[in-house]
């Protein structure tokens, strides 16, 4: 048994929103900071568990696949789901072939500062700004979308 590697990083309250993710040392691009893990569901199970909390509806520790199923993080989760959105995200999910998610830094992140990616949730419903302010984004940055629902796809005339 080796020695554990030290973490990339430590929890702390966000400015954006509850918990945050930050940069324990100075994170590299290109590294693998943390796994997404929990309790892997089926999209059935997932909707019969949503929403897990009446007073915040639309905040949930879901992580879907592109198998179709989703990682629920807040059943043997760790760390990972405290990590915010960010409309101008400083890390990605990478999705490996056997249905794991880690999360991977897209460019060097000094000490102290919190670590986001983009959510880019896709609804199937029609995005009403109703739906919009549902899942508003609180990110504050230069290029915010005010959601974080994924950019509907423009179709071709």
């Amino acid at each position: 048994m080796g020695i554990p590697p030290k973490p990339w990083h430590v929890v702390k309250r966000s400015r954006i929103h509850g918990n945050g993710i930050y940069a324990k040392r100075k994170i590299p691009a290109g590294v693998r900071i943390m796994e997404y893990i929990g309790e892997l569901i089926s999209s059935a199970e997932a909707d019969r568990r949503h929403p897990v909390n009446p007073d915040d509806p639309f905040h949930t520790f879901f992580f879907a696949l592109g198998n179709g199923k989703v990682i629920d993080g807040s059943q043997g989760g760790n760390d990972a789901r405290w990590i915010n959105h960010s409309c101008e995200p400083n890390c990605e999910t990478e999705e490996t072939d056997d249905g794991r998610i880690f999360v991977v830094s897209l460019q060097p992140i000094p000490r102290g500062e919190e670590l986001f990616y983009d959510y880019g949730l896709v609804i199937d419903a029609r995005y009403t700004q109703k739906l919009k302010d549902e899942y508003k984004c609180l990110c504050g940055s230069a290029h915010c979308r005010g959601t974080m629902l994924a950019p509907k796809a423009r179709k071709r005339k």
